[in-house]
């Protein structure tokens, strides 16, 4: 079996647990992935090789959805159909979810975190759930695992498209015996024309639900109300209105967390204290919890435990702590749709009101860089004290006419916040130097508490890790 293109050596490393040969091809894969893969007996040769293809004879090619035509190996294999080929979602749907009682969790944001709480969970009840997580989660042992056949299988379902030849969503090779969809929102603007075309794929996937399955929704989100009723499957509603099946009470946030209580059809499910802060993430917790437990009893989800919350840290990358002193606390964020910035925004400024909250973010994503959230992206940032705004990833080869202004939407924050509350700038380089100046600024005035919330679903070029390096020296000297 061949693995094709980037992002899916969590997947090797199931279809090889699972006994198979796998071997793959990548342009400059490295650790710790490649020291991975190399440990468990998966061969990753570098670069495209049509001739190499040929000579390894592979059963079924699997193609990334990073590839597309033009690719060396994909040219040869579409004119010699020397091999069968599928998309990643094909293989998990016909090598393991077709086999597995899967929860698959969708929606727009939380993907991640609730994917990740689910198998918590399981794994704290003493069942060995399979999962795959598109993070790095702290509370499991890895990203990825078959766990035991007779347990859930727990699976993010991602609206992104399977493959250069498939643009369906991935979530539709998930058939579910459990279904998450926790919001929809538009985003994705290189493969959705619009909210409705987003919400058709949606659609699509509420069809393959099984009359078994049962669809937990976020009852407070109107988008995915007018994706209801169905008739064909038990359908759930979890949020904070008095119309869930599944209710948010007395929600409260502080530095050290939040504090709940969750509701099960009148019925007092437990009071909850987590680590994570976020209405957003709170909503993440009750999906998790409920999927977990009508896994185990279906007829009583109240006798599952909810203990287990309480110790859960999250996945990396997602309000993750990266520095923190008495006068500075530095977060990195996935962040990079504008609902998922200004909720943490929201949050942080609950969570930490003697601090100055400030806010830097990479445009990095297809959709971030381009003009689809430009009218949005001012009020984003309402509750930061200051916002820096970096270089648009690869702005280069967008075209002006697509691509979103920044001095634009930093004009509008000003306008309404006042004159230098944000500032866009043309290198990563000169946001760190104007970033460390202005705290440098800030620490000299007495009993100053700052927070620098990072926001980027990359790399924002080692911006991150060398502002906490000089925080770090700069304590150390002092």
């Amino acid at each position: 079996m061949g693995i094709c293109g980037a992002a899916m050596g969590n997947v090797a490393l199931l279809m090889r647990s699972e006994g198979h040969e796998v071997f793959g091809c990548d342009e400059g894969v490295y650790p710790p992935m490649s020291d991975v893969l190399k440990s468990n007996g998966i061969e990753v040769y570098e670069g495209f090789d049509a001739a190499r293809l040929k000579a390894l004879t592979p059963d079924l090619v699997v193609v990334g959805n990073v590839v597309s035509r033009g690719h060396p190996e994909m040219e040869w294999l579409l004119d010699t159909r020397s091999f069968p080929y599928v998309s990643m979602p094909e293989l998990l749907q016909e090598y393991l979810l077709n086999k597995r009682n899967a929860i698959v969790v969708t929606g727009t944001h939380g993907k991640t975190t609730t994917a990740s709480l689910t198998a918590y969970l399981l794994r704290a009840c003493g069942l060995e759930p399979g999962y795959l997580i598109g993070g790095v989660p702290r509370d499991l042992p890895s990203g990825a695992t078959i766990g035991n056949t007779a347990d859930p299988f727990v699976i993010e379902g991602d609206e992104y498209d399977s493959a250069f030849f498939d643009k369906r969503s991935k979530f539709i090779h998930y058939p579910p015996s459990v279904l998450i969809i926790n919001n929809i929102e538009f985003d994705h603007g290189d493969i959705f024309r619009d909210l409705e075309d987003v919400k058709r794929s949606f659609r699509h996937l509420l069809r393959i639900a099984p009359k078994s399955a049962y669809v937990l929704v976020n009852g407070d989100d109107d988008n995915i109300a007018s994706l209801l009723p169905i008739d064909w499957a038990c359908v759930l509603r979890v949020g904070v209105g008095e119309g869930n099946d599944l209710r948010i009470k007395d929600f409260h946030e502080d530095q050290s967390g939040a504090v709940f209580e969750l509701v099960w059809q009148g019925k007092s499910w437990g009071r909850v204290k987590s680590n994570l802060g976020g209405l957003y993430n709170v909503r993440n917790m009750a999906m998790a919890a409920l999927a977990s437990a009508l896994s185990l009893n279906a007829q009583d989800p109240t006798s599952f435990p909810l203990d287990a919350l309480s110790s859960f840290q999250g996945v990396k990358r997602r309000q993750e702590l990266l520095h923190e002193d008495a006068r500075m606390i530095v977060i990195e964020d996935f962040g990079h749709h504008p609902t998922a910035i200004e909720d943490t925004l929201v949050s942080l400024k609950k969570r930490y009101p003697n601090h100055r909250l400030f806010a830097c973010y990479e445009p990095r994503s297809n959709t971030a860089c381009s003009k689809v959230f430009e009218e949005r992206m001012p009020g984003v940032f309402a509750c930061a004290d200051r916002t820096w705004v970096g270089k648009i990833h690869r702005g280069e080869g967008i075209p002006q006419s697509s691509r979103i202004d920044l001095d634009a939407v930093c004009a509008r924050v000003n306008a309404t916040k006042g004159p230098q509350c944000a500032e866009a700038f043309s290198s990563n380089e000169a946001l760190l130097d104007s970033l460390l100046n202005h705290v440098k600024l800030c620490a000299s005035q007495p009993s100053s508490k700052q927070l620098v919330c990072f926001f980027s679903n990359g790399s924002f070029d080692g911006v991150m890790q060398a502002f906490v390096d000089t925080l770090k020296h700069s304590n150390g000297a002092s």
